[in-house]
């Protein structure tokens, strides 16, 4: 019997420990988001350094958490830094001034797109950054 409940509470520090690695795993690929969005508020647009910090830093991605975070990190979010960064160069290397007009208008759009996704984020990753018992 003794045995018994040694063996079962082994198992329950084992998986234990395995959610606490998965959980901090997963909060990698939390923080080099934040850390990029956080980038973007800031300075409105990523340096490339940035751009290959985001790129590690969410390529686990896949294996840590859904489809869906996966998608929207390497379609929906990924997309809408290279969209800024085309209408942050377009906006200031447009010949015509409506091109211009065009680019900034389209750059506004992503930035308040871009500041919703903090929320976002974290709606999407809340069912796997809790931990539970």
């Amino acid at each position: 019997m003794l045995a018994a409940l040694i063996a079962f509470r082994q198992f329950q520090i084992a998986r234990n420990k395995l959610k606490l690695d998965l959980f901090d795993k997963r909060m990698e690929v939390y923080s080099a988001v934040r850390e990029a969005l956080g980038n973007i508020a800031r300075q409105g647009n990523l340096t490339p350094e940035q751009e290959i910090q985001y790129s590690q830093g969410t390529r686990s991605a896949r294996w840590l958490f859904g489809p869906e975070v996966s998608n929207y990190l390497d379609k929906s979010l990924w997309h809408k830094i290279t969209d800024l960064e085309l209408h942050n160069t377009m906006s200031k290397d447009s010949e015509s001034p409506e091109q211009r007009v065009r680019h900034i208008q389209e750059r506004a759009e992503i930035m308040k797109w871009m500041f919703k996704q903090f929320k976002e984020f974290d709606a999407l990753v809340e069912d796997y950054l809790t931990l539970k018992h």
